[in-house]
Formats: structure tokens, C-alpha cells, sequence
């Protein structure tokens, strides 16, 4: 509208008034929040949700890890709703530490991963037969020993459950000792490379 019976606004009344209006809103948010009401939730995540995201996506530099923090912040907020003190903090700045604190827990998570990943992919020039029994589950819940041909699937089945050395193996199979090192050799290599992708990703 223009005219004569227009009451223009500069920038900073409009950024005052919002800032009101959001006050205003964060308070009501706020009540209901402590007072149980799931409503409250999803007033908290409409308005918060980005800002918890672009603080775990700059840190982790990671989308999926980043909405996967974006869930547990709310999912924790909420559980833990009995232990918000609004007389202590306001809420944004109560989900900024709820965040933080999850972003940290997801650097130590992605740093023990990547310890484990190191230390299987550091013993691959074992003798097979060494590795532990949870190794081998480790990399069975991968899958990649079934992702293998079936020759070299036997051979490494033997090695990891009978644990079996490569001498046993090739006399079990009837099998040239040189064979059966060639197939370890390869599954090995192909383990090693499919691993070290899991980790860069």
C-alpha cells in the first residue's frame, strides 16, 4: 500500500518486531514444552531443526551423519525434557548444547569406527587363521565374505571358523598349496580395498 496512510517500516523495527514476535512464540513454546505437550515438539523442530543441522553438517561434513544427529538432538531433547529449567536457559540455547554434545558423541563414534576399520585392515597380511572369531564376524556383518566366488568363499570360511592354516586348507580342498594362498590373496586384497572404500565413504 502507498499513500498518505502508510506507516513504512526501516529494517531495524521490522528485525525488532520479528524479534518480539519470536520472544513471544519461544515463550509459549516453551511452557508447552514443559508442560508434556508433544505439540511442543514439533513447534521446537519446525523452528530449530535447521539451525541443528547446519551446526552438525559443518562439523561432521557429512549430510546422513548430520540428520542423523538432527534426530537424536529432539529425540533427547524430549526424553529429557524434565531436566530443561527455563529459568536457566532459554530453549534454542538449550538445544545448541543438546547438539553439541551429540555432535561430539558422533567425532568419537566415527573416530572408534575408524580405529577398528585401521586395525582389520592393518591385519589382513596375517595368517588367516589368526584373526579372532569377532574380526571375522566384523567383516561378515559386511557381508563381503559373501559377496566372494565360492572357490575362494570355501577356502576362507575354513580359515576363519576351523581355522584352519593355508597348509590344512589345501590338503581339506585336495587343492595346490599355491592356489589356496592365490584365492587368500585375492579375497584379501578384495577385502582390504572394499574396507578402505567403507572407510573413505
Amino acid at each position: 500500500m502507498t499513500g498518505a496512510g502508510c506507516v513504512s517500516m526501516t529494517r531495524t523495527q521490522r528485525t525488532q518486531l520479528t524479534d518480539i514476535v519470536h520472544d513471544d512464540d519461544q515463550e509459549s513454546v516453551t511452557a508447552d514444552f514443559v508442560a508434556g505437550d508433544e505439540r511442543a515438539l514439533a513447534a521446537m523442530y519446525d523452528r530449530w531443526s535447521r539451525l541443528v543441522y547446519s551446526m552438525a553438517a559443518r562439523s561432521l561434513g557429512d549430510a546422513t551423519e548430520a540428520e542423523d544427529v538432527t534426530q537424536k538432538v529432539f529425540v533427547a531433547a524430549w526424553l529429557g525434557r524434565h531436566t530443561f529449567d527455563p529459568s536457566r536457559a532459554r530453549l534454542g540455547g538449550w538445544l545448541v548444547g543438546i547438539t553439541k554434545n551429540t555432535i561430539a558423541d558422533s567425532h568419537a563414534r566415527i573416530a572408534r569406527e575408524r580405529r577398528d576399520r585401521e586395525a582389520i585392515i592393518a591385519s589382513l597380511d596375517r595368517e588367516v587363521s589368526w584373526w579372532s572369531e569377532d574380526l571375522a564376524d566384523r567383516l561378515l556383518v559386511a557381508d563381503e565374505l559373501a559377496l566372494l566366488p565360492e572357490a575362494p568363499r570355501q577356502i576362507m570360511q575354513l580359515a576363519f571358523y576351523d581355522h584352519l592354516t593355508h597348509s590344512q586348507i589345501a590338503a581339506r580342498l585336495d587343492m595346490p598349496l599355491g592356489t589356496v594362498k592365490s584365492h587368500i590373496r585375492r579375497s584379501l586384497d578384495r577385502l582390504r580395498t572394499r574396507l578402505e572404500v567403507n572407510d573413505d565413504a
